[in-house]
C-alpha cells in the first residue's frame, strides 16, 4: 500500500505568526494532530504538532503568546506519494516522529501520520490471521 491510499488529504495550513492557541483550534476543529506552517517569507514549510503544543504548555509558556514559528519543525522530512508505508514508517522510526508531510511537486498534499499506517496494517493483519487460523 502507499502513502497516497492512507494519507489524509485534510491539510491544515498556518502561517508562522499564528498563536500556539490559534493553531489548536484550528487542528482540533479539523480533527487533524499537525499543521503545516508555511512561512511566506522564507518560503519554506514546517510542521507544527499536537505534542510541539503540548510541550510548550507542559513547561508553562502561554499558548496565546508563544507563535507556531517559535515551535515548528523546520527540518522536515517529507514524503511522496508513491513512497510505500514500510518507507514512511521507516523514515518515522528513523526520526523519531508521528507525522510526515507529503509532497507532489513541491506542494504539500498531505499528511500522513502513525496512526494512517496503523490503520491500513490492521485490518489487512486480521485479514492474513483469519485465513491462517
Amino acid at each position: 500500500m502507499l502513502v497516497r491510499d492512507a494519507m489524509s488529504t485534510v491539510v491544515l495550513t498556518i502561517g508562522p505568526a499564528h498563536t500556539l492557541r490559534q493553531a489548536a483550534r484550528l487542528m482540533a476543529a479539523r480533527r487533524v494532530g499537525a499543521a503545516v506552517v508555511l512561512d511566506p517569507d522564507t518560503s519554506g514549510l514546517g510542521i507544527l504538532t499536537e505534542r510541539d503544543i503540548l510541550i510548550s504548555v507542559g513547561l508553562g509558556q502561554d499558548p496565546d503568546r508563544e507563535t507556531a514559528g517559535s515551535h515548528t519543525t523546520t527540518d522536515v522530512v517529507f514524503a511522496a506519494p508513491g513512497w510505500t508505508l514500510e518507507d514512511a514508517a521507516d523514515a518515522m522510526a528513523h526520526g523519531g516522529f508521528r507525522h510526515l508531510v507529503v509532497l507532489d511537486r513541491n506542494e504539500p498534499v498531505g499528511v500522513v501520520s502513525v496512526r494512517d499506517i496503523i490503520r491500513c496494517w490492521a485490518p489487512s493483519k486480521r485479514h492474513s490471521a483469519a485465513l491462517a487460523g
